[in-house]
């Protein structure tokens, strides 16, 4: 007997955990169980261990990463499309989740909307998550010093672009002798 089957064997089926977190770009249902301070050429380094719920297998990785790839799940987001709005089950990301409607959300109490007024909670509710959102970001991008900031970087990425187009042109193929630009020099 392998050490997996021996480690499925005490785990018990996959699937007893409800998840925790899913991938931001695969999908998939993950339940975070532990994390620990690594040791020998991972110290310094927090590690992360999770279950893929699915497969039933136990997997490591750094924190750094687990926060890039994998997002919490919230107690509002769909269960069968984990907050996405698309079909993980077909594998189709044009078609809409048949549970939460496209939404990736669901009621406030983790339940399916049953008609279409509870559906349209639903999206009323992330429609007003969405605006204060966006006015939050308005706010920080009417501060004088972030407007500053933002003509500052604009200007020095216009330069970087002529003197780039600049140098191109002149290492470019031209029609003097042997090919070479008459740059005036």
């Amino acid at each position: 007997m392998c050490v997996q089957e021996a480690t499925q064997k005490s785990r018990g089926p996959p699937m007893t955990q409800q998840p925790t977190h899913t991938h931001r770009e695969s999908g998939g249902k993950y339940a975070e169980l532990q994390q620990h301070e690594g040791a020998g050429p991972l110290a310094g380094q927090w590690l992360v261990i999770y279950e893929d719920l699915t497969k039933g297998i136990q997997s490591v990785t750094t924190q750094q990463d687990w926060l890039t790839s994998y997002r919490e799940i919230k107690p509002d987001d769909c269960t069968i499309c984990m907050g996405t709005g698309h079909d993980h089950i077909k594998g189709n990301k044009d078609k809409p989740c048949g549970n939460c409607y496209g939404l990736g959300k669901v009621r406030e109490d983790g339940q399916t909307p049953a008609d279409m007024w509870e559906l349209s909670d639903v999206a009323y509710r992330i429609i007003q998550l969405q605006q204060n959102e966006l006015e939050d970001l308005r706010k920080v991008a009417a501060h004088p010093g972030v407007i500053d900031l933002i003509k500052r970087d604009r200007q020095e990425a216009i330069d970087n672009s002529i003197a780039r187009q600049e140098q191109d042109w002149r290492r470019g193929k031209g029609h003097g002798p042997g090919g070479q630009r008459h740059t005036g020099d």
